[in-house]
């Protein structure tokens, strides 16, 4: 429930302190005095957008921060998955700043809109007068029906498993879009693999043949002129290797008499040794180096061929044409596989959709069973509240497709007389009607949800008198074991609150600002006769006053 509300720099609220209690708290004020202020404020603790519009000074921040207490409402795990401290009297806090950036926290960790929404909608239902509209909504009326039917972790399974079919659905539309398209290119991803695979490519080949085909090329004037080294060093007599011999000899000669000759004569042979096995190798090599027009022309096609394959692929080396050859290779498996994957993948979905309908039964059987209870119930309310020939039926029909919530399609119909045939509520439904409507499904609603707290902002609009009165205590009756705070312009109603605050506007400054109070036995006789004659009050009303609040044990 909600204990203290703290508002600061809010609209026309200066700063607001409001302790609530357990039970019905009643809020009264005239027109244009700020109680829609106060439902505002609530709502920014409950996740609701905002920006500097709501400064009443824009040079400081606005805070509204709110104390909880949830003892036996079971909100551990909730503060556990999101990593929040718990404790049973939590404080919420929102402060938007002068540039209108917000921050929130819960027991002062700080977090997110999305957060604050999830956790708003565990402890508190605000009802606005604007919410009757929604009873001609189909989805509302599903979440009425499931409420009641009490059908939250049912429902979470449901949509669990129907995203999976969602999901699986996508997965295999894009495996049928990819089959049609890939089919199409198999023959011609066939026939590049085949010719990448029967160039039988070599990682490094293509420089290897580059040098091949210019030895090939060239071997005659190769051989020319290995021979005319070889020639040179050896094969003369005037060759390199025998004009080092005289060398030597000479060196030899003087060495006896001239010590410096010895170790020229070694260097000298050791040039000798070094030019003979140059020689020699230039001999090997020559005699390796064949004038072999075949072979050149086998490796100029070899060169042709894969010069061709990288043009036509638009590559750059051998390794790239690999790389392409395996892409290819990959591409063509998985088209040739896609039968067999598709088959799978329509397995698949369809074991996910047999126990996707499996669960939608269930909800549907689960939904059909409460609808008598509704409308029993709903029937005896309206009744209670002056449509005593009221007819109230929940239809369901079943869809073809699968929804998020299950296969139902639920529609509320509505007559409030005997001659007129049940219709959908939003064609036959009055104001006042939709009123009392939307406060027997919340009643009910409220029963079944767990909620803290509910809050009615004028859901009385449209009655007067001796319905007003039934209204209040349907109301009266919903704040036994929990926590409502309503909104009302009626005596009747306001006469039934443990507690009740009134909104007033305080003209004596410069701005105008909204202020509460909590009245006391006296306050309160005044506030309720000047709701029920104006301004002016009369003994009259004075006296109906005290009647109405000693009727209601206040």
């Amino acid at each position: 429930m909600l204990k203290n509300l703290h508002i600061q720099n809010y609209a026309l609220i200066d700063r607001l302190d409001i302790e609530f209690q357990q039970g019905l708290n009643i809020v009264t004020g005239e027109t244009g005095a700020g109680k829609s202020i106060l439902l505002g404020a609530l709502s920014l603790l409950l996740g609701q957008r905002a920006d500097t519009s709501v400064l009443k000074d824009t040079s400081s921040s606005c805070i509204v921060e709110g104390l909880f207490n949830f003892t036996g409402y079971n909100l551990n795990d909730f503060f556990a998955d999101n990593d929040i401290d718990y404790y049973d009297n939590t404080i919420i806090r929102r402060q938007i700043n002068e540039s209108g950036k917000s921050r929130a926290f819960i027991n002062e960790t700080p977090v997110n809109l999305n957060v604050l929404k999830d956790l708003g909608s565990l402890i508190i239902d605000i009802h606005s007068q604007h919410e009757n509209l929604l009873l001609g909504n189909g989805q509302f009326q599903m979440n009425v029906l499931d409420s009641f039917a009490s059908l939250a972790d049912d429902l979470n399974r449901y949509k669990d498993q129907f995203k999976l079919y969602q999901s699986n659905k996508v997965e295999l539309e894009k495996l049928l879009s990819e089959s049609t398209n890939t089919r199409k290119d198999l023959d011609y991803l066939q026939f590049q693999l085949n010719e990448l695979i029967q160039a039988k490519l070599k990682v490094g080949e293509l420089n290897e043949l580059e040098i091949l085909q210019q030895q090939l090329t060239h071997a005659n004037e190769i051989k020319l002129s290995l021979q005319s080294v070889a020639d040179a060093l050896t094969n003369d007599t005037i060759s390199a290797v025998n004009m080092l011999k005289d060398t030597e000899s000479s060196l030899k000669r003087i060495s006896n008499f001239f010590p410096d000759a010895i170790d020229l004569e070694k260097r000298v042979e050791s040039c000798r040794v070094e030019l003979k096995d140059i020689s020699n190798e230039i001999d090997l090599k020559n005699g390796r180096v064949d004038v072999d027009p075949a072979q050149l022309e086998f490796v100029s096609s070899r060169l042709d061929l894969l010069y061709a394959l990288l043009q036509k692929h638009r590559l750059d080396s051998i390794d790239d044409l690999i790389l392409l050859r395996d892409e290819i290779d990959s591409k063509v498996n998985f088209i040739s596989n896609l039968d067999f994957n598709l088959d799978q993948k329509k397995k698949n979905l369809a074991d996910i959709e047999k126990q996707l309908n499996t669960l939608a039964q269930a909800l549907s059987n689960r939904r059909k069973a409460a609808i008598p209870i509704i409308e029993n119930n709903i029937i005896d309310l309206l009744v209670q509240l002056g449509i005593k020939h009221a007819a109230f039926k929940v239809d369901i029909q079943k869809n073809e497709i699968f929804q998020v919530s299950g296969t139902d399609r639920i529609t509320f119909l509505f007559s409030a007389n005997k001659q007129i045939p049940l219709q959908e509520l939003s064609k036959v439904a009055s104001g006042g009607e939709l009123s009392r409507l939307m406060l027997s499904l919340k009643s009910m609603m409220i029963k079944s949800s767990g909620l803290p707290t509910i809050i009615f902002d004028e859901i009385d609009t449209g009655v007067s008198g001796e319905i007003a009165d039934k209204v209040g205590n349907i109301i009266h009756d919903m704040a036994d074991g929990m926590q409502v705070i309503n909104i009302t312009h009626l005596p009747q109603i306001a006469s039934k609150g443990k507690n009740h605050f009134l909104v007033y506007k305080d003209n004596h400054s410069a701005n105008s600002t909204t202020k509460i109070k909590l009245l006391d036995s006296k306050e309160r006789v005044i506030e309720i006769a000047k709701m029920l004659s104006g301004e002016k009050l009369t003994e009259a009303a004075l006296t109906n006053a005290k009647e109405l609040l000693s009727m209601n044990g206040n």
